[in-house]
């Protein structure tokens, strides 16, 4: 039995990823339920169900650049037991109380500043209390854990709203964050080691740091491509299946769950091929794939979905393969006194760009007839595609900036 303040070490990776799961499990209700109930019964156009996703990065990018800089000043674990709180009651609201676009965004919004409050300070938490060699691959399991989450935020949220409606997948979910605040009870009380003195919210020394922010605009670029999939993945697999013959099996909830908990892998071997072959190159090889993968899953479009399956399950590889790589590399390019400041720029960066993932994919299908519409589907995978490639710019910024200033 653990008890109360005494984790810390190697036991901490398994709590916090434990805990994230929790977290995580109102983190995609909204798309989950957007196609087949949020649309239809709020009148939404693709835009607006765009925003309305997108409300969650854009309270996420608002609030983390203070958060996340908190914990370079206090024990991180009090700001992730007030964000997980928030993230709980936020949720429920807008299950209860959310009327339409502007309330629900509000609604979703303050779930996203109570998500901000979790996982980059669950980060931060998680490497206060972890030896320096422990850090790369802690960081990766936690990031990785991340897809497993979302993985069952999107099955648990479509089974619920079939079954009992979506205002009651919203009610169901709103518990998972109580998980990590348990986990938060348990946690060693630490001290952050490199306590910063400077103003709260000077990012002056965060900028000037060009190894580290090469990996802060390569996270966005990589979640502008992963958010704009996971908004519009069901509605993507509600229209392949209804043009396709006979798959029963291959529903929007099959599809969406196996889609993200193949992140969890992927993520993994993603940052050991980064570890074996170079950061920088390994992340470069794995956007130009994902790019090419959604353009051609973006032509086969109006396909039958045994022949789309393939590409998807590839596409569920390469999008996530360079995110515990970006983010360890991150992490171990910050200075130590400035990581939590550093980690609030790679979030704010990173949620900004899944904001406008969400809302960009949405405008596209707009613009050529709507999600129903075969042809709207291929300027939407387009767009994604172009999303990711500014990834290898950023890095190779990067890696030109410093080789100047040698």
């Amino acid at each position: 039995m653990i008890r109360r303040g005494t984790l810390q070490g190697r036991p901490a990776i398994l709590a916090m990823c434990l805990g994230q799961l929790g977290s995580l499990l109102p983190h995609v209700v909204v798309p989950s339920v957007l196609a087949q109930f949020l649309i239809p019964e709020w009148g939404l156009t693709g835009a607006n169900g765009g925003l309305l996703a997108g409300s969650y990065a854009a309270g996420y990018m608002l609030a983390v650049p203070f958060l996340a800089t908190l914990t370079d000043r206090i024990d991180a674990r009090f700001v992730l037991i007030a964000g997980s709180a928030l993230s709980a009651v936020a949720t429920a609201m807008f299950g209860l109380l959310a009327q339409g676009l502007w309330s629900g965004a509000a609604f979703w919004a303050l779930a996203g500043i109570g998500f901000a409050g979790a996982y980059m300070p669950g980060l931060k938490a998680l490497t206060d209390r972890l030896d320096p060699g422990d850090s790369s691959r802690a960081v990766t399991f936690y990031t990785s854990s991340f897809s497993l989450g979302v993985g069952l935020s999107f099955l648990v949220s479509q089974v619920v709203a079939e079954s009992m409606g979506w205002r009651a997948a919203f009610c169901i979910t709103a518990a998972g964050p109580l998980l990590m605040m348990l986990v938060c009870a348990c946690l060693k009380p630490v001290t952050p080691t490199h306590r910063s003195t400077g103003r709260l919210l000077n990012f002056k020394p965060v900028f000037r740091n060009r190894r580290a922010m090469g990996f802060v605009f390569g996270y966005g670029a990589h979640c502008f491509e992963l958010y704009g999939i996971r908004t519009w993945l069901v509605a993507f697999w509600t229209f392949v299946a209804a043009n396709g013959d006979g798959s029963a099996f291959l529903t929007p909830i099959v599809i969406s769950f196996v889609f993200s908990v193949l992140a969890m892998p992927s993520s993994i071997l993603g940052n050991e091929i980064a570890l074996r072959f170079g950061r920088h190159r390994a992340i470069t090889m794995i956007m130009v794939a994902s790019a090419m993968v959604a353009l051609l899953i973006g032509v086969l479009a109006d396909r039958s979905p045994w022949m789309l399956l393939p590409l998807i399950l590839l596409y569920a590889f390469t999008v996530p393969a360079d995110s515990g790589a970006l983010t360890a590399g991150m992490t171990m390019a910050a200075n130590p006194e400035n990581r939590g400041a550093t980690m609030a720029i790679h979030s704010t960066v990173g949620f900004g760009f899944s904001a406008l993932g969400a809302w960009s994919i949405g405008a596209a299908l707009d613009a050529f007839g709507g999600p129903h519409v075969a042809s709207a589907w291929l300027p939407a995978f387009g767009v994604l595609a172009a999303g990711i490639l500014l990834g290898p710019l950023a890095l190779a910024w990067s890696r030109r900036q410093k080789c100047e200033s040698a």
